[in-house]
């Protein structure tokens, strides 16, 4: 076996233990009453026992026999999820513990071996200005390994963002309704006419990856600084405080016009940085998603 094989394999491995541990111990009953059970197909009622959630209670069958009913329901669990993986240039970018483009890696399998428990289907789209490669969903253990094989040693033709490429390209190749997880740092063209329609269709949800200094230059002197996505390379004086506030008060109206597109869109969305570990973010959005159903 290859070198480069054998180390490949490693870091699937390695991946593998620490996220699919964190989906069964964190995220599988949490991403399950988050994501799941949207099609409830009723079946059967039966006499009301302690624990029971009170909506479910048949009023009309409680009446009738002066005694609490409860309406039991089978969920139509199989979902598709999918997930959309920003490739473009800046997700190399990060200063902290670990880049963008190792973030996104850890975030995509945790989802999807939150998936596969819940047995569900998982499919991949890699983009960056174009469709990079699109992974069709399916179940089973290996193909989420095959998927955080792609994740790990993928290879982009292609440097620039195009959110809105992206979301066209999944709102026509998958036509039933799904789960779709974008992950990017967003720094794209316009895309919100885009991911209405997607969200119309589907249930998308938004994770923003970020690098801390993106949104705040430490005073480093005279540094050059290189767009990853442009190969441009520009000097700039971060001892200026004037280009440090400048820097940051971009960054805010950057950020707070995401959100707005987002809220607009009615994607439910969260924000992760390099500098921090994923776990509180994606527990939160899923608690907060439990809560709106």
């Amino acid at each position: 076996m290859a070198r480069d094989t054998k180390e490949l394999l490693k870091k699937v491995r390695k991946i593998e233990i620490k996220t699919r541990g964190l989906s069964n111990h964190l995220f599988s009953g949490e991403y399950h009453s988050a994501f799941k059970g949207r099609g409830m197909a009723f079946n059967e009622v039966r006499e009301y026992q302690p624990g029971d959630e009170i909506r479910t209670i048949d009023w009309n069958v409680t009446a009738r026999f002066n005694h609490p009913y409860v309406k039991v329901f089978d969920e139509e669990r199989e979902l598709t999820v999918m997930l959309l993986m920003d490739v473009s240039g800046s997700e190399n970018f990060g200063t902290q513990n670990q880049q963008k483009q190792d973030l996104a890696t850890e975030l995509c399998a945790v989802l999807a071996f939150s998936a596969i428990q819940n047995n569900d289907k998982v499919g991949v789209i890699f983009f960056s200005d174009r469709i990079e490669k699109f992974i069709p969903p399916k179940k089973g253990r290996s193909h989420i390994l095959m998927i955080i094989r792609e994740l790990i040693d993928f290879k982009p033709e292609s440097k620039g963002t195009d959110v809105a490429e992206a979301l066209r390209y999944f709102t026509s190749a998958i036509k039933k309704k799904c789960t779709a997880f974008i992950l990017s740092d967003f720094m794209s063209p316009a895309f919100e006419q885009q991911l209405k329609l997607a969200n119309k269709k589907h249930d998308v949800i938004a994770l923003r990856l970020y690098d801390k200094s993106e949104e705040e230059f430490p005073d480093l002197g005279l540094i050059p600084v290189k767009d990853e996505e442009s190969g441009l390379l520009s000097w700039v004086n971060t001892g200026d405080k004037n280009v440090r506030a400048a820097f940051k008060a971009d960054a805010l109206k950057r950020n707070a016009l995401l959100k707005d597109v987002f809220s607009k869109s009615g994607v439910d969305f969260t924000s992760i940085g390099t500098h921090e570990s994923y776990i509180t973010p994606l527990r939160t959005l899923f608690k907060k998603r439990e809560r709106k159903r």
